[in-house]
């Protein structure tokens, strides 16, 4: 059976990586509420919601666009990703699971998520992660990670970075054991 597991460190990045994760985390802020007032815009008129695909596609014209070029800093797969977190609300919402999605504020539960585990090292034995376009990161390791890293989460919490480690492994599963009540 497999068995899902996060493990959650403090990173300890220098002034540059900590810049770019600022930076990485405000683009995906961006791009979330970008997304967010295109969809709400449509809906006003009456249109159907982009899905997760149409929103892609206008997330590379962003890259790619004069006013927004900036966007090509940050890697893809986090602003992706973010993408995948707003049509997740959205179907939360028509699920009748949550409320309607909000705008995200400037420091509150800053983060950006990567997925690909093939692009994620992490070198257990000198407490170091390394991430697309910040390169090697250290990290206070005080407990041994367990399984196959699946994706990683970076996130800000009172001034200070994070990273949380989701990992998968293969477990027993466990046999109930049968007693009297």
């Amino acid at each position: 059976m497999q068995q899902l597991q996060a493990f959650k460190f403090e990173l300890r990045p220098d002034g540059q990586q900590e810049r770019q994760m600022r930076c990485f985390a405000s683009s995906c802020r961006f791009v979330f509420n970008k997304a967010l007032a295109l969809q709400k815009e449509r809906y006003e008129q009456g249109e159907k919601k982009l899905g997760y695909a149409g929103l892609c596609k206008l997330l590379t014209e962003w890259r790619n666009g004069p006013e927004t070029r900036w966007l090509a800093d940050a890697p893809t797969h986090p602003l992706q990703q973010t993408l995948k977190d707003l049509e997740r609300a959205y179907a939360n919402f028509f699920a009748k699971r949550a409320d309607f999605p909000r705008f995200k504020k400037k420091d509150q539960s800053d983060s950006f998520r990567y997925p690909d585990p093939k692009q994620i090292k992490l070198d257990r034995g000198n407490s170091r992660i390394f991430l697309p376009k910040l390169g090697w990161l250290r990290y206070c390791n005080s407990r041994e990670v367990l399984g196959m890293v699946k994706n990683i989460t970076v996130s800000q919490s009172n001034g200070k970075w994070f990273v949380s480690i989701q990992t998968g492994r293969e477990v027993e599963p466990s046999i109930p054991q049968g007693g009297a009540i």
